[in-house]
């Protein structure tokens, strides 16, 4: 691997991460993108979906989260998440739970980039529960 860059991982609750990865792979709205140590910056708004982080021993986490944003330069990935769950801890309820909100949140969507996050995160979700 070319070199390592910060990952930090943000909710409103808490930093969720804070750790050196190889690449991260991440859900942006216009399609997953994947960032690298010398990284041109970028910000992006997320879909809900998986990131995928590879550590620099290769050892891979997943995270789904439900959307926010990613802030990226040559040195740093910052994901400000609106909500993030490790895939590994996710348990059928937990995924259940999920799923059921993001159902709830489709039902009521009013406009068209409401049900587009909504069903995105629904097929996530979907998914995981396999």
């Amino acid at each position: 691997m070319a070199g390592t860059f910060k990952f930090e991982l943000v909710t409103p609750e808490r930093m969720a991460l804070s750790q050196d990865a190889a690449q991260v792979v991440v859900p942006g709205v216009e399609g997953d993108f994947t960032v690298l140590a010398g990284h041109a910056p970028v910000i992006s708004a997320l879909r809900p979906g998986i990131i995928d982080v590879t550590l620099p021993d290769a050892s891979k986490t997943r995270i789904f989260v439900k959307g926010g944003f990613a802030e990226v330069d040559a040195g740093h990935l910052t994901v400000l998440a609106e909500r993030a769950l490790d895939v590994e801890a996710m348990d059928a309820a937990t995924v259940a739970a999920e799923l059921e909100t993001a159902q709830a949140d489709l039902a009521s969507a009013t406009d068209d980039a409401g049900r587009l996050a909504a069903a995105s995160a629904v097929e996530r979700l979907r998914g995981l529960g396999r």
